[in-house]
């Protein structure tokens, strides 16, 4: 089981990710799942429909996403993983216009995985520090 889902683990980050396919989406995510802290701390994205609006949000302020797993570990329905994200902000999604930066993002993500899904997840990432990067000259 703890192969499946580091499995399950890597096709989300490399489809929704860094190919940004909104149908693996559908195909992952269970219909009540939860995704906390993206894209704020206290965030709580609650099935597909719901990530899929954020998802959308993030690839039109960002391109060129492209996210590495640096480690995964998986113990039964859960799996660690350790990340890091580079991307360029090419949209002006964030509030302020595209700067062109490229930028880069380590986090952190655990999830729950079920019956093929990922039915919760919790990502760490400090997207703050990021726009304020971005903004700064």
């Amino acid at each position: 089981m703890s192969e499946q889902n580091k499995a399950l683990a890597k096709r989300w980050f490399e489809e929704v990710w860094n190919q940004g396919r909104e149908s693996t989406i559908d195909e992952l995510f269970h219909p009540q799942g939860k995704a906390h802290g993206f894209p704020e701390p206290d965030s709580v994205l609650i099935g597909p429909q719901g990530f899929k609006a954020i998802h959308r949000a993030f690839h039109n302020a960002y391109g060129n996403i492209h996210i590495d797993i640096d480690d995964i570990i998986a113990e039964g329905d859960r799996v660690a993983i350790r990340w890091t994200c580079t991307m360029s902000h090419t949209g002006d999604g964030l509030g302020f216009p595209a700067t062109g930066k490229k930028t880069t993002v380590p986090g952190s993500s655990f999830i729950h995985c079920r019956d093929g899904k990922l039915t919760e997840g919790w990502n760490f990432m400090d997207l703050t520090k990021t726009t304020q990067q971005l903004q700064s000259s």
